[in-house]
């Protein structure tokens, strides 16, 4: 239905609204997992045995990289939010083009359109950065 909109009905605000819950039921997600996270964390028990213990650190490292990841995703998705509310989500923060739905779709924490996307890789690549 998003899809088969016409152009000028690009972030209207019906797909707003829709891209606000999308964003929210995403938060909500990533709470309830670092939540469980933690909580599985502060339940672990300290065994005598060095080769249990290392396995566990090895899990807590695991875990603790995922919820890194899931704190930088739950940082994205806030922005977006906050890119709803200031009404620039869904353009390209470089081009000032329209990102596209699709790609909201895809990725509902974008802030670049594909292209923009696609330069700045290449310079990362290219630069090292």
């Amino acid at each position: 239905m998003l899809l088969a909109a016409p152009a000028e009905e690009y972030m209207s605000p019906r797909q707003l609204a829709f891209f606000r819950q999308r964003l929210r039921d995403e938060e909500q997600t990533l709470l309830s997992a670092v939540k469980e996270t933690a909580g599985h964390l502060q339940e672990a028990e300290t065994s005598a045995d060095w080769s249990d213990r290392a396995s566990t650190e090895e899990e807590h490292t695991l875990e603790l990289r995922v919820r890194d990841r899931e704190r930088k995703l739950l940082q994205k998705i806030r922005e977006a939010l906050r890119r709803i509310d200031d009404g620039s989500y869904g353009w390209c923060e470089e081009t000032g083009e329209p990102i596209g739905i699709a790609r909201l779709l895809a990725r509902s924490t974008a802030s670049l359109c594909l292209e923009a996307q696609e330069r700045r890789e290449q310079n990362k690549r290219r630069f090292g950065g």
